[in-house]
């Protein structure tokens, strides 16, 4: 059997959500069976298996992105597996499987600013109704996702048709030499977070809630923009300590998190919430906003605070002072974040293609 996995998404600089969740999922499949990896830039296959399979096409924001499936028919794939939902399937010969992870952009519209005008306005009349996203879904064999609280959003719209499948996000496998956690006795002073500034993200809460924080300090890592790091700017309360990281590499991620570090953030909506894996896999505590899909990522390794509530986030930080509460819950999220591997998410999109195909997809 030949099976296709679209890895168009994986970034060249750094790694977004999308990006990881198709180098960490392409790479577990391919560990299970023949994979072929659809790339369009040479840069991509360093994100991959060394040696990997690999077709290169055009990007997934070409103008030739409609008639994708009329390119690949020719290499008579059996089955692919795309981790977005927006490749074309006009006279398409295979099995699909396309995922969407949440549906955030219909609560939330506004697209990411990487993105030219054009597709910025595009994105933005493609989620004023669920219609268009219905057609493109449907246009699929099968449709996944990345947890259950986005399934169960999905079957409360009614957004397809199709069979839906959770397959998980997961955090990253670890070296052996990574290394442990190093906590003072007064509790971690570091908070850590990872993510991107746009509005839902709430960081406003984070920075108005170092009020109460006068010991610690709030590292934003992710890249940011002169204009809206001037907007966090004017926020700061007096005496709060706030860092702008304007973007880190991984290695210097994981060392932040290892250094007397929590990992927070203040969300109002996510698909699954990968910082949150990332700190509990490495037994670092996670303070987190009280969303249902925060509760199924951290279940009882995590403290919650509501989300609008700067006054409660420091509280559940100061919670953090108190050595047994603090290893209780690393205790806790580490068994708990290992129900989310990518082995396991890779043997759900092995059998779900199988399922699909009717016989074992054993490769070539």
């Amino acid at each position: 059997m030949r099976i296709f996995f679209d890895a168009r998404y994986i970034r060249v600089d750094f790694h977004d959500g999308i990006s990881r969740y198709s180098a960490g999922l392409g790479a577990a499949l391919a560990k299970r069976t023949p994979v072929v990896f659809l790339i369009n830039d040479e840069r991509q296959r360093a994100s991959l298996p060394e040696g990997a399979n690999c077709l290169l096409i055009h990007a997934p924001t070409s103008i030739k992105e409609p008639f994708t499936s009329l390119l690949l028919n020719r290499y008579r794939p059996d089955a692919l597996f795309s981790p977005m939902q927006t490749i074309g399937t006009f006279g398409r010969r295979f099995k699909l499987i396309l995922t969407l992870h949440d549906t955030i952009y219909y609560r939330h519209r506004t697209p990411p600013r990487n993105l030219s005008w054009p597709i910025r306005l595009g994105w933005r009349l493609f989620h004023l109704s669920y219609v268009p996203q219905r057609l493109t879904l449907n246009s699929g064999d099968v449709v996944a996702t990345v947890s259950e609280t986005s399934k169960r959003e999905f079957e409360r719209v009614r957004l397809t048709k199709r069979p839906i499948v959770v397959i998980p996000n997961a955090a990253p496998e670890r070296a052996d030499d990574v290394g442990k956690p190093t906590v003072s006795e007064a509790g971690p002073r570091n908070l850590i977070y990872m993510g991107s500034f746009m509005p839902y993200k709430n960081v406003e809460t984070l920075i108005r809630g170092m009020s109460g924080l006068p010991e610690h300090t709030l590292h934003l890592l992710s890249r940011i923009t002169p204009e809206r790091r001037a907007e966090y700017e004017a926020i700061i309360p007096s005496g709060a300590n706030v860092v702008f990281h304007n973007g880190v590499s991984d290695d210097e991620y994981t060392n932040l998190l290892l250094n007397n570090a929590a990992l927070v953030t203040a969300s109002k909506d996510e698909g699954y919430g990968l910082p949150v894996a990332e700190a509990l896999s490495l037994g670092v505590p996670a303070v987190v906003s009280n969303l249902p899909i925060f509760r199924e990522v951290g279940g009882e390794g995590a403290l919650y605070f509501s989300v609008d509530n700067p006054e409660d986030f420091a509280e559940q930080i100061r919670r953090l002072d108190n050595i047994a509460e603090r290893e209780r819950l690393v205790t806790r999220g580490i068994a708990h974040i290992k129900s989310f591997s990518w082995a396991r998410s890779a043997s759900i999109l092995h059998s779900t293609i199988e399922t699909l195909l009717g016989k074992p997809a054993d490769g070539e």
